[in-house]
């Protein structure tokens, strides 16, 4: 017998069998795919999000409250991080970061010090010369439940001056944040007894920052030590500053005397659209396996 080789007979409309079972090899197929894709982009766009989430916008804002015709303020250098970077200590000499910060306002040594100190920091900065009554504001996005970015540090230079600044000589004087992320601290004011003297330059009009006819360039060593001390803002009495008004210290009376804020809001950061491009392909794969589903189902 040769029933090894009996051939089985073909089915009745054989040809529509073979179109039939296609179909449904490619509508399978193309289930399988849809559906691996889809959840498989959904996974992804989950994490991202995930990630995302814990991402807040936080905006730096910054007020000159001194009296008009007194002291204004270079822009503000700033850094969220984790408390290591400590730029500058009181009763101590003043080194190339700081002094970078209070001579001439730029914060040129100071940021790259901020960085090898912290590389996982936020740095930046907020506004340019800001004279009495002005603000300005920048935002900033980063993690906030980060222990890494927990505390906030800053420096600016008051002007007009040869060395005279704002910071804090503590770096984990102000946790900005909790754990959860929210924000610890809304407001930092700094009054006039808190203005700091590097005792870096000698006080020189001719070589003052901000002045009319001052040369920033210039400087003469001082070899002092890091301390409170406002008193050499008298040495620029009555001269005429860049912004055009004439300089008066006794503006300042009291230390207690506001003289400058920083204020912090903060919002869930916008998702990137790249989040948003991978989860709207995924919801339209899930929709498009859906439709299909049902188009298959007899009525």
């Amino acid at each position: 017998m040769s029933f090894l080789h009996e051939r089985q007979p073909k089915p009745k409309n054989f040809a529509l069998y073979q179109l039939v079972s296609r179909e449904d090899y490619t509508m399978v197929s193309t289930k399988a795919l849809c559906h691996t894709l889809s959840y498989g982009l959904l996974f992804l766009a989950g994490s991202i999000s995930t990630a995302h989430a814990s991402l807040m916008d936080v905006t730096v804002t910054i007020r000159n409250l001194a009296p008009a015709n007194s002291i204004s303020f270079a822009p503000l250098r700033l850094g969220f991080g984790n408390g290591t970077f400590d730029s500058f200590n009181i009763g101590t000499t003043a080194g190339a970061a700081i002094i970078s910060v209070a001579e001439g306002g730029s914060g040129s040594d100071w940021f790259p010090a901020f960085a090898l100190a912290d590389p996982g920091s936020v740095r930046g900065s907020v506004g340019g010369a800001l004279l009495p009554g002005q603000t300005a504001s920048n935002t900033f996005t980063f993690d906030t439940g980060s222990a890494g970015n927990r505390f906030f540090t800053f420096a600016n230079m008051v002007i007009p001056s040869n060395d005279l600044f704002l910071g804090n000589d503590n770096p984990m004087a102000f946790p900005l944040f909790n754990p959860d992320g929210s924000l610890a601290i809304t407001t930092i004011t700094q009054t006039a007894g808190q203005i700091w003297d590097a005792n870096s330059e000698i006080a020189d009009a001719l070589a003052a920052a901000f002045l009319v006819g001052g040369n920033n360039s210039l400087r003469t060593p001082e070899n002092g030590l890091v301390a409170f001390d406002r008193s050499e803002l008298s040495a620029y009495n009555g001269l005429q500053t860049a912004a055009g008004y004439f300089f008066d210290s006794t503006l300042l009376p009291s230390n207690a005397q506001n003289i400058y804020q920083i204020s912090f809001s903060s919002s869930a950061a916008a998702p990137e659209p790249s989040t948003l491009l991978l989860l709207t392909t995924a919801l339209g794969l899930v929709g498009l396996k859906r439709g299909r589903s049902l188009l298959r189902k007899p009525s």
